[in-house]
């Protein structure tokens, strides 16, 4: 619809130039929608902006702007308001016109290029491999998944990568519970109990059980002189001496055959329950794989080299205060070990090399302190640090009632992801997990998203879709013809009408302020509101009536919402349903 007003308005422009009385136009022209139709469909200040360079009032500009307006087929008329705003009131032609244009665009409708081919990296959700994803975790999958497809539908080429933490302490910790566990499973008795700090949901004893049917009992010899863990206040303490232990009496082969263990069936449970929830990644990429293959040591040594880091109490250390991070960070530690930090320098640096113009990581909330210290790595290799995006999410908070659900991975008391999908289904989880901005909290009421009711939103959306398709079943029912190709849609003149194709024209300017401000929740919201409008009017609204031109028309703006609620929500990974 701003191109109905947007192509006269710079003919008006490009004449006012001519006659010397402008100089700089703008690049593009933007609008704003006013809050009430009585000031128009649409307005600009662009006379207030040029009234300076012109040496005019604004008011006297826009009234030279407006003179030299040419006819058009869609504005009514043009009206000056306040100190120079320019407020266009549009014929219903061009809300008719909007409608025709949705149903010759079809699934392309609202695509576009904002992106010109951009190459654009995205990494989310990338839990650690050690438990199920639960709840929390879903939030940060349905808000990258959906971020992708609209950037993707606006011109990225957008690549998409779990970063898998298949190396460092917490990998040791999953290990060593494994072989606990094993032990039970073997008949062993555990000289002291289980260890606080140890992963205990019910998903190791499985593990743990796989284990012994692979490896029978020959690793019950190791736990002979296993070291006394309740002699050890410090529960992490007393992990970390288990852990070494293991390493030593299992020797490398089998320490690895255990450490794999637990990963590979944690991993492959994690890549099901994606893309059981419609989440696919171009790439996982292993974070042992950089230390495996020297991209640790490599960015530490360029880092040395470029004079970045010093050396204290036999640690590395990063100068991350030049690039103005609150301290400095350690790289390798004094036994030699690299940090997890080391690794994220190197992988970001990786990815600048693979040839990304642009990098988006999404990161828990509790990560914002990362973000300086990352760039300024990024910085210090010679790679572009504002390239460096990061999405902060905050994790969902489930509720049963009133009752606040645990979290906490290694007691075992958490609710899946998995679970929740089995009770609220794919697409109530995917829609009720982008409804809010990613670094605002999100409560997850499991009540509402079960109800088929209009208080829930996605199944309001839904139905919206399907009653649409009732339209069509019933007019076939009664033996009524359906639009032919080309349909006369003057005979949409009512208000309820011209309000539905006029939030179908904006369909596309919601999709790419989404992409702008990687905000998938603008087009749950936008759906919210078309649905409504659309049962309102079909309330109101008697649309299979006897006179054909009249059916055909509203059966075409039918159709029309119809496919914009399909194309939105396909954004956002949710269904279509045509019966519910």
């Amino acid at each position: 619809m701003k191109n109905f007003v947007a192509e006269p308005l710079s003919l008006a422009l490009r004449d006012l130039q001519q006659q010397g009385m402008l100089h700089d136009l703008p690049a593009q022209l933007d609008f704003d929608r006013p809050r009430q139709v009585e000031h128009g469909h649409l307005a600009s200040n662009i006379a207030l902006l040029l009234a300076k360079g012109a040496g005019k009032k604004p008011r006297d500009l826009a009234q030279a702007i407006l003179d030299a307006l040419p006819a058009s087929p869609w504005i009514e008329r043009v009206e000056i308001a306040g100190p120079g705003f320019l407020n266009f009131f549009l014929r219903p032609a061009g809300f008719q016109e909007a409608i025709a244009q949705v149903c010759a665009a079809g699934a392309n409708f609202g695509r576009q290029d904002l992106g010109a081919g951009q190459r654009l990296h995205l990494e989310f959700v990338s839990a650690n491999p050690t438990g199920p994803l639960h709840v929390g975790h879903g939030r940060g999958a349905a808000y990258g998944a959906s971020l992708a497809e609209i950037l993707r539908f606006c011109g990225y080429e957008v690549f998409c990568e779990y970063y898998v933490n298949d190396a460092g302490r917490q990998m040791d910790i999953l290990a060593a519970s494994v072989y606990l566990r094993y032990l039970e499973a073997a008949g062993e008795d555990l000289p002291w109990p289980f260890p606080q700090s140890a992963y205990r949901g019910d998903y190791v004893r499985e593990i743990a059980a796989g284990l012994l049917a692979r490896e029978g009992v020959a690793w019950l010899p190791a736990a002979l002189d296993m070291p006394d863990l309740a002699a050890i206040a410090d529960g992490d303490t007393a992990v970390d001496t288990l852990i070494a232990y293991l390493k030593a009496a299992l020797g490398s082969e089998g320490y690895l055959r255990l450490h794999a263990a637990g990963l590979q069936e944690i991993l492959s449970d994690i890549r099901a329950d994606l893309a059981e929830f419609g989440v696919h990644y171009q790439n996982w990429y292993s974070e042992a794989s950089l230390m495996q293959g020297g991209a640790v040591e490599r960015a530490v040594e360029r880092l040395q080299a470029g004079g970045y880091c010093y050396v204290a109490d036999g640690a590395i250390w990063f100068r991350s205060t030049d690039f103005g991070d609150d301290k400095d960070r350690v790289l390798r530690r004094e036994n030699g070990a690299y940090t997890y930090f080391a690794s994220d320098v190197a992988y970001h640096f990786e990815k600048t090399e693979r040839g990304f113009q642009r990098l988006i990581d999404m990161w828990g909330a509790d990560h914002h302190g990362y973000i300086p210290r990352v760039r300024a790595s990024m910085q210090a290799l010679g790679a572009d640090a504002s390239s460096l995006e990061v999405l902060l999410v905050q994790f969902a908070i489930l509720y049963r009632g009133s009752e606040k659900v645990s979290m906490s991975t290694r007691a075992g008391e958490f609710v899946t992801l998995r679970q929740l999908r089995e009770e609220v289904g794919n697409d109530a989880a995917r829609f009720f997990y982008v409804l809010r901005r990613a670094d605002q909290h999100l409560d997850f009421d499991l009540e509402l998203a079960t109800k088929h009711s209009e208080e829930n939103p996605v199944f309001y959306i839904q139905y919206a879709h399907a009653r649409v398709h009732s339209l069509r079943r019933q007019a076939s029912e009664r033996g009524l013809s359906l639009p032919p190709a080309v349909v006369d849609l003057t005979t949409l003149t009512d208000p309820r009408e011209l309000e539905l194709a006029d939030l179908l024209w904006r369909f596309p300017e919601q999709v790419a302020s989404a992409a702008r401000d990687r905000e998938p929740h603008q087009i749950a919201f936008y759906l919210k509101d078309l649905a409504a409008s659309f049962h309102t009017y079909y309330n109101a609204t008697r649309i299979l009536v006897e006179d054909e031109a009249t059916r055909w028309a509203r059966l075409t703006l039918a159709d029309a919402v119809a496919q914009v609620l399909r194309n939105g929500l396909g954004l956002l990974g949710v269904g279509a349903p045509e019966q519910m």
